[in-house]
């Protein structure tokens, strides 16, 4: 066994304890960072195939971005974990049905006759794979890259919308007003002559 692949089956076992990890934690937290380490995981394992972009494009948008996120809105939520589990018996035959036809289609998927162990060829043209993946994904997948992109853009216009909508029972503050204001506006002195007490 060489040092390469000693490596790989490391992150590879990493990656499979650390989803389990996620899989039986029972608070949410935990199983929020052991998702994060999964992640970790998976970009090394796709720098040990050469795949040094998207290992990269994994630990930024997932880790820095998406799963932090994920992480300060389920501590703030403040999950009740008793109220979850009261119904998971349930749905347990349901879960398991599905977990059976998920292992079905992965079989079928991963399969002697779809999944070959001798790895591509290499071409060869001393191109890197960042070069090679933004060729094939401006040429041959123009239009969903577009398309992905249209719909992103939809997502953030929908977001900011949302931001600006205002309900009648809210109170606003308008800048424009409170800087026009001046002291003659806001304090009378009145001058009044004092009481005494009888």
């Amino acid at each position: 066994m060489t040092f390469l692949q000693f490596v790989f089956y490391l992150f590879s076992a990493l990656t499979i304890l650390s989803a389990l990890g996620m899989i039986v934690a029972r608070n949410p937290v935990h199983a929020v960072l052991f998702l994060v380490f999964a992640f970790f995981n998976s970009a090394a394992l796709w720098i040990t195939l050469q795949a040094e972009f998207l290992g990269i494009v994994l630990v930024l948008v997932y880790v820095g971005a998406v799963m932090v996120l994920f992480l300060f809105v389920v501590m703030m939520l403040d999950i009740n974990i008793a109220r979850m589990r009261e119904g998971f018996t349930r749905f347990l035959p349901l879960g398991v049905v599905v977990a059976l036809v998920m292992v079905v289609e992965m079989g079928l998927i991963v399969g002697a006759r779809n999944f070959q162990i001798h790895a591509p060829h290499a071409s060869g043209t001393q191109v890197p794979n960042t070069v090679e993946l933004g060729r094939v994904l401006y040429t041959q997948y123009a239009y969903p890259f577009e398309l992905a992109a249209v719909i992103l853009l939809v997502a953030i216009v929908a977001a900011i919308s949302l931001t600006f909508r205002r309900r009648p029972d809210t109170k606003y503050q308008r800048p424009e007003q409170q800087i026009r204001i001046r002291r003659e506006d806001r304090v009378r002195l009145v001058n009044m002559p004092s009481e005494k007490k009888q």
